[in-house]
């Protein structure tokens, strides 16, 4: 059986070349489990997997490709439980922006919140945060 590539996960061009600027070469279990599914459905999914095993991108690249960078107003909203994780994820999504334009916001307990409102008027597609 040959080796899953990211090319055959459905991605777009400019999702592809933001990967290869990383230095990626093949998605990870979880990335060719779910990439796929997520490009393809409106329905849940639940995936687990170690850290470090590439979960962000799993469910981060799929968001990257549906979002319309036109429309400004959030489109995905992603909740984690402490503000380094989000911090974490915020930054990572924002490392596959190079070809694709998106606007990632940052929101969690104990910042300036004028600041976050100000950050929510200009209609981020994204949306990072902690409850």
């Amino acid at each position: 059986m040959s080796e899953e590539t990211f090319q055959s996960l459905g991605l777009s061009p400019d999702i592809l070349r933001a990967i290869e600027a990383k230095g990626y070469l093949n998605p990870s279990p979880i990335q060719a489990g779910v990439i796929p599914i997520a490009l393809t459905t409106t329905k849940d999914i639940v995936g687990q997997a170690q850290t470090g095993s590439g979960k962000t991108a799993a469910f981060g690249l799929p968001i990257l490709q549906l979002i319309d960078p036109t429309h400004y107003a959030p489109q995905a909203l992603i909740l984690t439980p402490t503000r380094e994780l989000a911090i974490q994820i915020a930054n990572e999504l924002q490392s596959f922006t190079t070809h694709k334009k998106a606007d990632i916001t940052l929101l969690y307990g104990g910042q300036d919140m004028r600041s976050e409102i100000a950050a929510l008027r200009r209609g981020p597609q994204i949306i990072v945060g902690t409850p």
